[in-house]
């Protein structure tokens, strides 16, 4: 079954069958959407794209990635675009949202219940009672991690709130809200691993990424890359969830993935773990359309107001919720990342 390595525990092949029936649910287009979106395909309509001249200056001049627009609460033309969006003749009235459902604790489908739920999930919630009075007034389009980005330039979806770090890279072709929460790239392994951490201790292991992600950036590059450290990069799967399964499969000797996500995936599973420390520093912020800076300013007067109340605030009560128990080992004070902006 696995390149000389045998399934570790019967438990663990129950989360690695559990792993697979998940990671078939999420297609490999854009077209499949949760909670009633069928009525919707392709209902976000296309809208003008920032000038491709701006977004090389924008990549340029920055410095400091997480900086975004100041809030507001005015609408403007994508807010009004939102609002009055019509799908065969009739006002949708909802947002739509590109998310995971299979990130445990960040956005994931609860099996008991079958909805979207997750830290994620709740900050979606947010913004579409801001925009609609309503938390519920939102179409859910999972998206794998590599089409992240043209669904918000094609216009499919409204904005991405996926587990998505903010960088310049990726400031060429979408906006960002400020940050709305800090990790950081490390290894997940299974329990009886001799890797350490992201070091040489990878020599001669194959490593997982997901496409598209910060993590294959890492691997990709010259110093402190892949070659690097000896590793051996297999391609890239569409989800890091796909990931997950290939090590449980033994098909691959360790996952690189944002602390935050592997500290999920191990408490589903307790024959992986995370070794060594984050090696690199990322930010995860809400992405939308490069041309549509009222939804930034407004996302990032949502966030302002999430963020407000200390103990108290929806966040901390968010965190608390999905995250304190995977994450609480390892994070003695969590709190919402300070905002930044620019202007």
């Amino acid at each position: 079954m696995q390149s000389g390595r045998s399934v570790r525990s019967g438990a663990a092949a129950a989360v690695c069958a559990l792993g697979v029936a998940t990671a078939i649910f999420v297609p490999a287009t854009l077209d499949d959407q949760g909670d009633g979106a069928g009525t919707a395909r392709g209902g976000a309509g296309a809208h003008p794209r920032a000038a491709r001249t701006t977004a090389a200056a924008t990549a340029d001049t920055c410095v400091r990635p997480e900086a975004s627009l100041r809030p507001s609460s005015a609408s403007g033309p994508a807010i009004e675009r939102i609002k009055n969006r019509r799908v065969d003749g009739h006002k949708l009235g909802k947002l739509i949202a590109g998310v995971d459902q299979n990130s445990y604790r960040w956005g994931y489908r609860d099996p008991a219940t079958g909805d979207l739920t997750g830290f994620d999930i709740d900050l979606v919630r947010a913004i579409a009672e801001d925009i609609f009075g309503d938390p519920d007034a939102v179409i859910y389009r999972a998206i794998p991690t590599s089409q992240r980005i043209k669904a918000l330039q094609q216009g499919k979806v409204d904005i991405v709130v996926r587990t998505m770090t903010i960088n310049c890279d990726r400031l060429k072709d979408v906006a960002f809200s400020t940050a709305y929460f800090k990790a950081g790239q490390q290894v997940l392994v299974p329990k009886d691993s001799s890797v350490t951490g992201y070091n040489t201790s990878l020599r001669g292991k194959r490593v997982c990424t997901a496409k598209g992600s910060t993590a294959e950036a890492a691997l990709d590059q010259e110093k402190g890359g892949a070659k690097d450290l000896g590793a051996i990069k297999v391609d890239p799967v569409p989800n890091q969830l796909d990931c997950l399964v290939r090590l449980q499969l033994g098909q691959v000797d360790a996952v690189i993935t944002d602390n935050a996500l592997a500290a999920g995936q191990a408490a589903q599973d307790p024959s992986v773990k995370l070794v060594g420390k984050p090696f690199t520093e990322e930010f995860y912020g809400v992405a939308m359309n490069r041309s549509d800076k009222d939804l930034v300013r407004r996302v990032n007067k949502v966030l302002e107001e999430y963020r407000s109340g200390g103990e108290n605030s929806r966040w901390m009560r968010a965190y608390r919720k999905w995250l304190a128990e995977d994450l609480g080992k390892t994070e003695e004070n969590p709190a919402a990342p300070a905002p930044a902006y620019k202007d």
